[in-house]
Parts: C-alpha cells; structure tokens; sequence
C-alpha cells in the first residue's frame, strides 16, 4: 500500500510539474501580447505571474525557495560583475540587487 501512495504522489507531482511547464509558456505569450497592447496592469500581472510560476516549479523540482533566492542574488552580483549589457546601459542589474538585498533579509 505503501508503494502505492508513493506511486501517486510521484505522478502527481510529475503532472504538475508539467502544468507549471505549460502554465510558463503560457505565462510569457501572455506578456508578449500584453506589451503590444501596452497595458501596464496586463504586462505586471504576467511577470508576476511568471515569478510565481518559477518559485513554485522550482519548487517542485525539489530546490527550496531560500536557495532561489541565494542564487538569484549571486547571479545577480555576477551579472553586474560581468557588464551586463543592461546594467552599462541602465544600471538595472545594480539597482535590482541592491532591491533584493534589502527587501530578503
């Protein structure tokens, strides 16, 4: 019986993981309609949603949502390291981690 309700957890878990999957990509075409729209309120309700699709798929693919967090920071500090072109240009990567760092402590 054991094995049984592993079993469905583990197909459970699969097809959500797919849903989520699905939920992305779906999630980002919905951002590229929204900005030829040009709605402000549609284009942030997608990136949020993508955000939130991205903790929680990375979630059930096992990492936690605390070392997400350690490894955006990290890519962040080396993206700025590395001239991203964004952050020669705009300084977004700068600003970006200085956000992180003071709004998740």
């Amino acid at each position: 019986m054991h094995s049984n309700t592993r079993d469905v957890d583990i197909a459970k878990n699969l097809k959500v993981i797919e849903w989520l999957k699905a939920e992305l990509v779906s999630s980002v075409a919905a951002l590229l309609r929204a900005m030829v729209k040009g709605s402000e309120g549609l284009i942030l309700d997608c990136i949020t949603g993508i955000i939130i699709t991205t903790y929680v798929l990375g979630k059930r693919l096992g990492i936690p949502f605390s070392r997400i967090d350690l490894n955006v920071k990290a890519r962040l500090q080396d993206s700025a390291m590395k001239e991203h072109e964004v952050e020669k240009w705009f300084g977004d990567i700068t600003g970006l981690r200085h956000y992180v760092e003071e709004n998740r402590r």
